[in-house]
């Protein structure tokens, strides 16, 4: 007798919406925005990509290769992940040399460490959630290291918020060198 049968999963008996059925459309809603904001951040890091690599200053001899190089950084700033552009980011800061800004090195640290918060809710595998309403995500990076934080709604509203204001630093960067922020209707000397 083979006892090794194979079986299926009856998928016309699932719970509805599974497998996201066991947490509440809130907690999704609030994940959404979370991630939507992360989008934004990136679309930011890409424009103030461009506004610093845009108006660095090149002498006259090196000024045909610096803008032969300049259309591949525009592609990447449009294509890379996060974690690229913000190493983009601060490279085109680095070059551009005219930022005059003391925690910069604060700033790219708390990016980082806002990249990693994302892979774990874009790319975790979310277990049910406790009596709280809070989930364990089964998320390990490419270091083997475990993300061993409950998310809930709290933790979510949280990262939102922080992840905003990370990207209003970034514009403050370009602004506060007196240009106006691409794609903005805002103060300041226009880059292009």
């Amino acid at each position: 007798m083979d006892e090794n049968k194979g079986h299926h999963v009856d998928s016309a008996n699932l719970p509805d919406r599974f497998p996201t059925h066991r947490h509440s459309p809130q907690l999704w809603e609030k994940l959404g925005r979370t991630v939507a904001t992360y989008g934004f951040l990136e679309e930011v890091l890409g424009k103030a990509i461009f506004a610093f690599s845009g108006t660095t200053t090149f002498s006259d001899d090196a000024l045909a290769d610096a803008l032969a190089k300049w259309q591949v950084t525009l592609e990447k700033a449009l294509t890379d992940a996060l974690a690229s552009l913000i190493g983009g980011y601060e490279k085109a800061v680095k070059a551009n040399g005219n930022l005059e800004m003391k925690n910069f090195d604060d700033l790219i640290s708390d990016l980082r460490k806002a990249t990693e918060v994302r892979n774990a809710i874009c790319h975790g595998s979310w277990r049910s959630p406790n009596e709280q309403g809070a989930s364990r995500l089964h998320f390990v990076n490419r270091k083997l290291e475990i993300f061993d934080t409950s998310v809930d709604i709290a933790f979510l509203r949280q990262l939102q918020q922080h992840v905003a204001e990370l990207a209003v630093a970034v514009v403050n960067t370009v602004t506060i060198m007196g240009y106006q922020f691409p794609g903005s209707s805002g103060p300041g000397k226009s880059i292009w």
